[in-house]
């Protein structure tokens, strides 16, 4: 009787270790948190380029951002504000770190002198590298000037002086990248699927990104002082559509970082159509092609079944980012078929990568390089 006794509790102990082994192997089940910020609100109006209330049109395309975005069971969606209110830019911040978020989305309308300035721009937090950014900069700052003792809440920030904007901290560093990618990602969406005049991804000093610890950006969707465009983001469906393409952005940039997402969405700018090399390409002196799978923001073992059977996967930390990557050599035959491998084992959309040394180059600069 012992003897089953002790078989019985072998048995219970071995189903329970596999049981804890499987779930160390699973993707988190913690949620995607996505702080949704509609510009401007209540007291604040914010331009009113040919008559239009960027504060208005800033919330219905932000509520539509964010309906779309529940959608998703593994995103959970938090605003600043949902009505016409206002909220200071230190409580914006506020409502993010709180949230402990994963991204903050600015979402705002832009205004010219010129009335036929037009397209989109997506900001992360910067130092202003010409005079028009600084310029929306200041006006997007100017509403802390609505606030209650605005000169302590924000340490003696003047909106309307350069001087501070040069004294201003970079706390988004350590995000700088994943933010920068994010805004890529949105401007991609507005200049390829809606055909929108790209303006860019830029860097500026706005408060509202100061002080979050999270990627940040905030994006203007287009110059309410164009007749054209105001038109276009007054109406229902251009709302719709901005919003549709911003939701799109931020998916891509959830699943480009997400380890465990069944494909990576190739976010560098350093790949090449590898179908227009011919045969005659091999070994390249002096370059490591590698194939990258992943981006995330922890660190994951690079052991096979964490990599869908991959074995030889290596890690490397690059900024906040952990990457991961497949296959280390010289010849760029070989890095194909290591793509082919990876693509075989699910990363639908790995890519291949170049290094001369500890830099990163392109691929195309790679390929160049070869010694005749």
């Amino acid at each position: 009787m012992k003897t089953y006794k002790f078989l019985f509790i072998a048995f219970i102990s071995l189903i329970a270790f596999n049981i804890s082994v499987f779930a160390h192997t699973l993707p988190p089940t913690e949620k995607f948190v996505v702080v949704l910020d509609a510009g401007h609100g209540g007291k604040d109006p914010g331009n009113r380029g040919n008559g239009y209330k960027e504060k208005d049109i800033a919330l219905k395309i932000i509520l539509k951002v964010g309906k779309e975005l529940e959608k998703h069971q593994d995103i959970k969606v938090v605003y600043t504000r949902k009505t016409d209110v206002f909220v200071t830019l230190d409580k914006r911040a506020e409502i993010a770190n709180d949230a402990k978020a994963d991204l903050f989305v600015s979402v705002h309308c832009n205004a010219a002198s010129s009335t036929s300035a037009y397209g989109t721009e997506t900001f992360v937090l910067g130092l202003h590298r010409n005079a028009d950014n600084l310029k929306i900069a200041m006006k997007e700052n100017s509403v802390i000037t609505l606030e209650d003792d605005y000169e302590v809440t924000y340490g003696g920030f003047d909106p309307n002086s350069p001087a501070s904007y040069i004294g201003m901290t970079l706390m988004q560093e350590e995000y700088l990248d994943q933010s920068i990618l994010l805004s890529d990602y949105v401007q991609k969406q507005f200049t390829n699927k809606l055909k929108r005049k790209d303006r860019g991804v830029k860097q500026a000093g706005f408060l509202v990104l100061r002080k979050t610890y999270m990627p940040s950006v905030l994006v203007e969707t287009g110059f309410l002082t164009n007749s054209t465009e105001g038109k276009y983001l007054n109406s229902s469906t251009g709302q719709l559509k901005m919003a549709s393409a911003i939701v799109e952005g931020i998916v891509n940039y959830k699943n480009s970082i997400n380890l465990h997402s069944i494909e990576v969405v190739n976010t560098d700018t350093n790949t090449t159509n590898t179908s227009s090399v011919t045969k005659n390409t091999d070994i390249y002196n002096d370059i490591v092609f590698k194939v990258q799978l992943a981006a995330g923001s922890t660190a994951i073992e690079t052991k096979s079944y964490n990599f869908k059977g991959l074995n030889g996967v290596s890690r490397k930390k690059e900024g906040s980012l952990y990457k991961y990557y497949y296959g280390n050599t010289s010849d760029y035959l070989l890095i194909q078929e290591k793509q082919k491998e990876a693509i075989d084992a699910g990363y639908k959309k790995c890519y291949i990568i170049a290094f001369k040394g500890e830099k990163k180059i392109s691929v195309n600069e790679a390929l160049k390089s070869k010694t005749k």
